[in-house]
């Protein structure tokens, strides 16, 4: 039994140090440019197959680190979903949308990598769909994103469609653009991860409420 946990406690210990290299890596060059050898190599693993013995293919371990984020991403989004009940406030339901990932990667020891790992993965065109399929296992997402439409009800059904990846896109590079800038030592517009929220979601209900053209 000692021996069983202890090779099990190793594998455990293994499975992180790659997904860390994965996630950096995939961050920094994308995920094409990256193999399975150099993240092994980064992860300190002697055997270049390990990252093939532990997650299978690169699409494997892209979905293990989406799913290492989304458990605590998930948390907070519970609870902010869950406070917000039956609100008629547009702001209220896209704080659930934009919050639990800046809280999340506020949270986390910097630098940070995984803003920047979703904007790699979200522009590749082998792993977007990926990550479309990872989010939309949410449950609090969806609730999220079904109270939202209801409030956005008078917007014709292609404009919300329309504004929901505008909404998608921004939230991503935003925060991708703050990570890096936060890696480098640069600037940033907002002091934390809470004011750039406050910014963003500024942003995204003048997207969700902003008048719509008709064409002719």
């Amino acid at each position: 039994m000692t021996g069983r946990t202890a090779r099990a406690d190793q594998a455990g210990a293994t499975r992180e140090l790659i997904l860390g290299a994965a996630e950096r890596l995939f961050a920094e060059r994308g995920v094409h440019a990256v193999s399975n050898r150099q993240v092994s190599e980064a992860a300190g693993q002697g055997n270049n197959a390990a990252v093939g013995y532990h997650f299978g293919t690169k699409a494997d371990l892209v979905r293990a680190i989406m799913r290492k984020h989304a458990a605590p991403i998930e948390e907070i989004r519970a609870r902010l979903v869950d406070r917000a009940g039956d609100s008629g406030d547009v702001r209220v339901w896209v704080d659930c949308l934009v919050r639990p990932v800046t809280e999340h990667l506020g949270d986390l020891d910097g630098p940070t990598w995984y803003a920047r790992f979703c904007a790699q993965v979200m522009t590749d065109p082998a792993m977007h769909d990926i990550m479309l399929e990872e989010s939309l296992t949410s449950p609090t997402l969806r609730r999220a994103l079904d109270a939202l439409n209801r409030r956005l009800s008078g917007l014709p059904p292609e404009v919300r469609t329309e504004r929901g990846a505008m909404a998608r896109e921004l939230i991503l590079h935003t925060c991708a653009e703050r990570e890096r800038a936060l890696a480098e030592g640069a600037p940033t517009p907002r002091a934390t991860w809470h004011d750039a929220a406050c910014g963003l979601v500024d942003a995204l209900i003048g997207l969700w409420l902003a008048p719509v053209t008709r064409t002719p």
